[in-house]
């Protein structure tokens, strides 16, 4: 690709219609007789002129709109793949998510989670999409609006004729007096235009911030994108839910255990016919068990100082709040909203072991179903150890005992009682409601002798740092929207030659209205209106 030399004998870059020094008609465009291209002032474009290197090539790419249509569509696409089954956040927490996708949707489901659609919102190709739409948005910004900056910047007051010949809106008034200039002037500034004069030469024009409205869209998409983006940059987005049972101290995620968040009571109360007002008494006849409210009384800590692994951290009480449906426990950046509950989860079951003939008993022990030990010592050479536990027990493809999730809905044990007679021990599967024993002529076995209960509640945690970029993008691309949608950017050129009057005319929309604005302005004179030389052609 050849630069372009002007009569004047400036160098011009590849692509450039108008002379940069003289501003004549050059290079191709100067041997045909086709209206001057003016998206962006006739001037050339990076992504035209150069295509050596790497750089050059990858500028090229993302400069083109057809490849940041594409990318448009591909990221509509896939977005759009994410919406046909739950993704991971959304399937209840207490089951493998290979499972809940197989189990649930089939082959398909499987084939879901398989292809990694089930996480699709935070994948590495799924951020790729988007973070290459907003590299194309800020080439396909540079590329273009730099060169029409500085056209705009740079445009002359008295253009050369080939330029003039070549707007859409050209005429040319042959006349032998004299042409009001100042009444056509202030017409022009009636109509809110701003005026240059060189020579007798005259250049109205106003709205050019109109020109700027897409690149203003572009800033704004790239800010709200680059938002999105920061959802997955640690600590700037969390929404979470967990699960906190009464008396218990869990870290707050996203925090590096810099936060813990206690539940000290969980609290449901129904609606009382008697006390409670009368207009809900139809109602709570059909249904008395209407939930009135549900609230955790929760307390919330910050770390103290910096710990060693496995050593407890030191707890300072930064908030309290009795946390309901709406009512959120609030500190700094982090709000905690009550979402669900679970009433009378399991938390520790008891038993007693016992001779099976004479049902003496010789010690009673509670596991915890959440934090089972390896070992019970209930004394007088008496012990029971812990080989294995199912928190949620259903007998495998091979009738072999597994558990589907860490929760105790379902728990079941396999024991190991040592007695001073029975030193190497014996085994023993308890189940609710069911014991099976290895040894059919087990002497000891474990019996159940009751349970313990606690309430659990759900709280949602959010906290969202990206919120600030997301608004103002947001009100940024509109201020773009307005900018260049109700806008227009007008330009009228008015000179004399030799008993001529020449007047071109160009905007980048509606040119009905500048046609009729035009008629406006040049009413009174002696003056012809410009003709659509596209109207002419056709």
């Amino acid at each position: 690709m050849k630069e372009v030399k002007c009569e004047c004998g400036h160098i011009n870059p590849v692509g450039t219609a108008l002379c940069e020094a003289c501003g004549r008609v050059v290079g191709e465009e100067a041997e045909s007789s086709k209206l001057l291209d003016m998206r962006y002032e006739a001037s050339p474009r990076r992504s035209q002129n150069y295509n050596r290197t790497s750089v050059d090539k990858i500028w090229s790419f993302f400069s083109s709109v057809k490849v940041g249509i594409w990318l448009i569509v591909l990221t509509l696409i896939a977005s759009a793949l994410g919406t046909i089954f739950p993704q991971e956040m959304y399937i209840p927490p207490n089951m493998p998510a290979v499972d809940y996708y197989e189990d649930e949707y089939g082959t398909l489901g499987k084939l879901y989670y398989q292809l990694g659609f089930h996480n699709l919102y935070s994948s590495w190709w799924y951020l790729l999409l988007i973070a290459s739409i907003g590299i194309s948005l800020v080439i396909c910004s540079l590329d273009r609006v730099i060169p029409l900056y500085k056209a705009l910047k740079n445009q002359r007051t008295a253009p050369r004729e080939g330029f003039l010949k070549r707007q859409r809106l050209f005429g040319i008034t042959e006349t032998s007096g004299q042409i009001d200039l100042e009444s056509i002037k202030k017409n022009l500034k009636n109509k809110r235009y701003s005026i240059k004069e060189e020579n007798g030469s005259i250049l109205a024009e106003k709205n050019r911030f109109s020109r700027w409205g897409p690149y203003v869209n572009h800033i704004g998409l790239i800010i709200f994108l680059f938002g999105g983006l920061l959802r997955f940059v640690p600590g700037m987005y969390v929404d979470e839910v967990v699960w906190v049972r009464e008396e218990e101290t869990i870290e707050v995620p996203g925090t590096s255990g810099q936060f813990y968040v206690k539940n000290e009571k969980f609290i449901r109360q129904l609606y009382d016919q008697e006390k409670d007002d009368q207009v809900y008494n139809e109602a709570l006849k059909k249904n008395p068990a209407v939930i009135k409210n549900f609230q955790t009384d929760a307390v919330l800590y910050e770390k103290k100082g910096n710990t060693l692994p496995g050593e407890q951290p030191e707890l300072k009480q930064v908030e309290s709040h009795s946390i309901q449906v709406n009512k959120p426990m609030k500190y700094k950046d982090f709000a905690f909203y009550q979402t669900d509950y679970k009433l009378d989860e399991m938390h520790k079951m008891k038993f007693k072991l016992i001779d099976k003939k004479t049902e003496e008993s010789f010690g009673k022990l509670t596991v915890d179903l959440y934090d089972p030990k390896k070992k019970y010592e209930l004394g007088s050479g008496y012990s029971v150890e812990l080989l294995n536990y199912f928190p949620d027990f259903e007998f495998g493809e091979n009738s072999e005992p597994i558990t589907k999730s860490r929760i105790p809905n379902n728990p079941a044990f396999v024991f190991n009682m040592k007695t001073p007679d029975k030193p190497k021990g014996e085994t023993s599967f308890v189940a609710i409601q069911q014991t099976i024993e290895p040894q059919e002529n087990n002497k000891y076995k474990l019996a159940f002798d009751g349970i313990e209960t606690q309430n659990v509640s759900g709280l949602t945690i959010r906290k969202d740092m990206t919120l600030w970029y997301l608004a103002i993008g947001g009100t940024i691309f509109m201020i773009g929207v307005i900018q260049g949608a109700y806008w227009n950017h007008r330009r009228i050129w008015v000179q004399k030659k030799n008993g001529q009057v020449w007047i071109a005319a160009h905007t980048n929309k509606n040119w009905f209205g500048i046609k009729r604005e035009i008629s406006s302005i040049l009413s009174g004179t002696t003056l012809n209106e410009p003709a659509d030389q596209l109207d002419d052609k056709s």
